[in-house]
């Protein structure tokens, strides 16, 4: 995989089956030496090695220049010389295009591998070997996935089965735990006895009273409150698998499920059966997305579902999970997991001071005293977040570790970025004339939706509906609206979205003002996940009637400043949500502001977001009552 690269960096990121020496790079035709600190090894396991390749040289890459690259080992030569289907069209090796200037942009979020939608990184791969082969200077500059990359709450049982196997087959490392039900993470099953039965049987409760509105006090609650939890991943070795079963063909060759499990119940055996066929699908798939970033670069921020459901929603759930050993040890995990599959490609210099000795250490030597002091450090670590320095300028938010609690409800859902963080994003912004946020949530969302989450916060029920959005809390929405409507910000804002399932398109601008910014809410979720099929489109045709254009509720809102308009998907003067798994292919101009905003579906088909005519009053703040 191809992580951060530009004039003066290249990252690779690979993990190989054995340990290797003699390590040497080639670009185009010039070999480079790796120096030690520009190649870090981490062995996850006996027959599973990790190596990041952290290449920081003045101008190793030149801007749109195609550059082959190939990697060579003692013993081995080109190691990736006998991969499968690794190339594009009748190249011989991979390769990239750098370029500083964002012309094309490939950006989705949630990949689910066992829901029942196509994965569309599949046909991204289709489409960038079309690009490259007809049109390549359309080829996209990175690939921006902006949240739930992996389910570590939510995994199928069949993916579980296989990374039982996985785990003994690279000799994954097991580790001790604490205030848990068993002793180690050897003692873990992946027989019919245990598979979907995590929740209730497994995962940590909390001691401590609790209330809502629609429940009586009650102690012994669950602290993971993902509705999928049957098969929550809990230990280190059970989360590199799943990144490896996610990211690649090979192990699947290795592991061998069978299509009924004798011992599961009627209905987890139908659940079985269903969740199977869509991994099938899914594993079919793996060769072409391999390929696929392999020859893009590719960035990442993590949201809820790569550690946990509902991760730091309230600070009572915060309270919670700390307070308790074992789901602590969890949640560090799966950040541990982050941090190795994801988080260190993005911005290699961020980690090199502190986290990677930590990392090093403890990978090599493997005490539990280590493991403890690592998740402690990543817990408190607030450099998740990161800025390239492309044009437009790409500023990538973390909203889930640096977040506003609420001062007068600990149960009431904190901000997604405290003041300092607040602070910190102004500074970025101030004097750049375009930008581009990634944030995981979308900042201007369906206001309908958010009301149905603030609602369910009054009545205590925050964790529920996933109360989770940028107006959610008070002091967070004010300072943040305050960002964008502060006269030395830039010009053109494009905010990149996912999380919520569905997809959709905001222009938006300040009302009363005639030299206003431009903002552009851009939000593609999910790559392989959907809305439920027949609730998106009631709370569509609710969002048109009670945010119509004379509806008073508009003045109860934190954006009644701004004037915001949908674009309709391919001109459907009806519809303002797609509710289809997708990735995003977003073309910009030279300011920064958008020429083109589509969704590449799974069956190649797509979806151009068209901008409302001048003369159509319809806005998604100020809609009259319409049918469908």
């Amino acid at each position: 995989m191809l992580r951060h690269c530009d004039v003066n960096h290249f990252t690779l990121w690979f993990v190989s089956r054995e340990p290797l020496t003699g390590l040497t790079l080639r670009l185009n035709s010039q070999d480079i030496c790796l120096q030690q600190h520009e190649l870090h090894h981490l062995p996850l396991g006996k027959f599973a090695h990790q190596y990041l390749i952290a290449l920081a040289r003045p101008n190793v890459l030149t801007p749109h220049v195609v550059t082959d690259y190939q990697l060579f080992a003692d013993h081995y030569g080109d190691i990736f010389a006998s991969l499968t289907a690794l190339n594009y069209n009748k190249a011989s090796t991979p390769n990239l295009c750098f370029t500083p200037q964002l012309t094309h942009i490939f950006h989705g979020s949630c990949r689910n591998p066992h829901h029942h939608s196509r994965d569309t990184l599949v046909a991204a791969d289709t489409h960038l070997a079309t690009v490259i082969a007809n049109t390549p200077e359309a080829r996209p500059a990175l690939m921006m996935l902006s949240g739930d990359q992996v389910y570590v709450d939510d995994v199928a049982g069949p993916m579980l089965y296989a990374i039982g196997q996985v785990i003994e087959l690279l000799g994954l490392h097991h580790e001790q735990f604490t205030g848990a039900s068993i002793a180690s993470s050897r003692d873990i099953t992946y027989d019919a006895q245990s598979i979907y039965q995590r929740y209730s049987h497994l995962l940590p409760h909390t001691q401590y009273p609790a209330k809502t509105a629609f429940w009586r006090w009650y102690r012994n609650h669950p602290i993971f409150t993902s509705s999928f939890a049957d098969n929550h991943l809990v230990s280190l070795s059970e989360i590199i698998a799943l990144y490896l079963l996610t990211w690649s063909p090979e192990l699947w060759e290795l592991v061998t499920i069978p299509w009924t499990l004798d011992g599961l119940s009627d209905a987890h055996q139908a659940r079985w059966h269903k969740e199977w066929q869509h991994l099938l699908a899914f594993k079919a798939g793996l060769t072409q997305v391999r390929r696929l970033l392999a020859h893009i670069p590719v960035y990442m921020i993590f949201d809820d579902h790569d550690i946990t459901d509902d991760w730091n929603l309230t600070a009572k759930w915060e309270q919670a999970a700390y307070g308790h050993a074992f789901s602590k040890r969890i949640i560090g995990n799966a950040l541990i997991g982050y941090l190795l599959f994801q988080g260190l490609g993005n911005a290699p210099s961020q980690f090199t001071a502190e986290i990677l000795p930590l990392l090093t250490r403890w990978l090599h030597q493997r005490q539990t005293q280590y493991h403890d002091e690592l998740i402690a450090t990543l817990l408190h670590f607030e450099r998740w977040h990161y800025t390239l320095a492309t044009s437009p300028k790409l500023v990538v938010l973390d909203t889930r570790t640096r977040r506003w609690r609420s001062e007068s409800n600990l149960a009431k859902p904190s901000g997604l970025l405290d003041w300092e963080a607040l602070m910190d994003l102004q500074q970025e912004l101030l004097g750049q004339s375009k930008v581009i946020i990634v944030s995981a949530a979308p900042i201007f969302g369906v206001k309908l939706i958010e009301a149905i989450q603030r609602t369910a916060t009054l009545l205590g029920a925050s964790l529920l509906v996933d109360a989770e959005n940028w107006m959610a809390h008070p002091g967070a929405a004010n300072s943040l609206l305050s960002i964008f409507i502060h006269r030395q910000t830039p010009e053109h804002f494009v905010i990149l979205s996912g999380d919520v399932h569905y997809s959709f398109c905001y222009d938006i601008s300040i009302r009363f003002r005639r030299a206003s910014p431009k903002i552009y809410q851009i939000t593609c979720s999910g790559i392989k996940n959907q809305f439920p099929e027949k609730l998106l489109p009631l709370f569509e045709k609710l969002n048109g009637w009670f945010y119509g254009r004379f509806s008073p509720l508009n003045l109860l809102t934190k954006r009644k400043r701004l004037s915001i308009s949908a674009r309709r998907p391919n001109g459907d003067p009806k519809r303002r949500l797609v509710n289809r798994s997708a990735l995003g292919m977003l073309t910009l101009a030279s300011n920064g502001a958008p020429i083109d905003i589509r969704l590449l579906h799974g069956d190649m088909s797509q979806t151009r977001f068209e901008a409302a005519l001048a003369e159509d009053p319809l806005t998604p703040d100020k809609e009259p009552p319409r049918s469908q």
